[in-house]
């Protein structure tokens, strides 16, 4: 997991993983045309992406296409969001419970 948070801490790569969620299977020049970077930046941004397996690589012939694998941003939902999330809407639940009935006492 630690791979997946350094890939997402940077603003450029959270870019790429936006343009591959509008457009799966993109290939490197594709890709450019949405960030302001050299191609040599970009591909850097891409391996540190593909370690973190938040991309993976798919080769058509010559065309080395990219693509995004939600896998490990589901493992971080999984484990630091869900469990979370799951009290907190248990806990707007019972407020608005609370509320009704005493709304129906009155």
């Amino acid at each position: 997991m630690n791979e997946v948070f350094k890939a997402l801490a940077d603003s450029s790569r959270r870019k790429l993983l936006d343009e591959l969620f509008k457009n799966n299977g993109q290939t490197l020049g594709e890709l450019c045309e949405h960030l302001d970077m050299t191609r040599q930046a970009v591909t850097k941004h891409l391996v540190i992406l593909e370690q973190a397996t938040l991309v993976v690589v798919v080769w058509r012939g010559r065309e080395k296409l990219h693509y995004l694998n939600p896998m490990p941003l589901h493992e971080i939902y999984e484990r630091w969001i869900g469990k979370y999330e799951r009290h907190r809407l248990e806990a707007l639940s019972d407020l608005k419970k609370g509320l009704e009935e005493n709304k129906n006492k009155k």
